[in-house]
């Protein structure tokens, strides 16, 4: 039978390397993300030997667009075996008086309303399928655990999901559904570039702070993903070793 894996986010950083990662291990691959010339970029670097992949662009917080593309992964591939809920942004690091509410939304609406819809149809596909169950993955953050200064609209959203991956394993119990969730501290993408010239830390201060291959967490994702559906990992953290998160701000 072949495996399907749907990675959000799928265009670069994290999302890519996992894609990558999965599509060795023989999984047919459903790329999502806001930028078509990323997800084809990473189909076609999946190879020619690769299982088949579907690239599809839209944003994870439309509930019509999320629809459409569960009904599209139904038709083609008649199952799903995995979703890792990758997608997500941040908001300026401001002072939260500052903050805008149209930034504040626009964190929500990807890091957590884009994991519940996603997760719902997933959930629904995976009750409906046979054989029955599936597994999801949702990428938490070390800001799930302890924020950074000034991160208001990402912590709280991390914070967020956690609930609902714990609330997703709950309920996914008694239809074979596992739901797990990593915490990844300081991957090598875009958004963490601007580590090197330093980053505010808990004590007032502005310091560099190392980061880690995004392949590293592509690994533990594979991991995640080989058990049976009678084993899960709950919660997984993976870090730089020297960044500034165990022990007092």
């Amino acid at each position: 039978m072949q495996r399907v894996a749907m990675v959000t986010g799928a265009g670069s950083g994290v999302g890519r390397q996992t894609a990558l990662a999965l599509s060795r291990e023989g999984y047919a691959l459903v790329l999502v993300g806001r930028r078509r010339e990323r997800l084809e970029r990473t189909a076609k670097d999946l190879g020619s030997g690769a299982a088949p992949a579907l690239a599809a662009a839209f944003d994870v917080s439309n509930p019509a667009a999320v629809r459409e593309l569960f009904e599209q992964i139904a038709q083609r591939f008649g199952r799903l075996d995995l979703l890792f809920n990758n997608a997500g942004i941040g908001a300026p690091a401001v002072p939260i008086e500052q903050l805008a509410y149209e930034q504040w939304k626009a964190v929500v609406d990807t890091n957590l309303t884009g994991v519940f819809l996603c997760t719902q149809a997933a959930v629904k596909l995976m009750k409906s399928q046979n054989p029955r169950g599936g597994r999801i993955i949702n990428n938490g953050s070390i800001s799930a655990h302890t924020p950074r200064p000034n991160s208001a609209p990402y912590t709280a959203t991390k914070h967020a999901v956690t609930g609902l991956t714990r609330s997703t394993a709950l309920d996914g119990r008694p239809f074979d559904i596992a739901c797990g969730q990593i915490d990844i501290g300081n991957a090598a993408t875009d958004l963490t570039a601007r580590m090197k010239n330093g980053v505010a830390q808990a004590n007032g201060t502005i310091a560099p702070e190392p980061t880690i291959d995004a392949e590293h967490i592509a690994r533990a994702v594979v991991y995640m993903a080989s058990l049976p559906l009678d084993a899960n990992v709950l919660t997984m953290t993976v870090m730089a070793t020297q960044m500034p998160f165990v022990g007092r701000g």
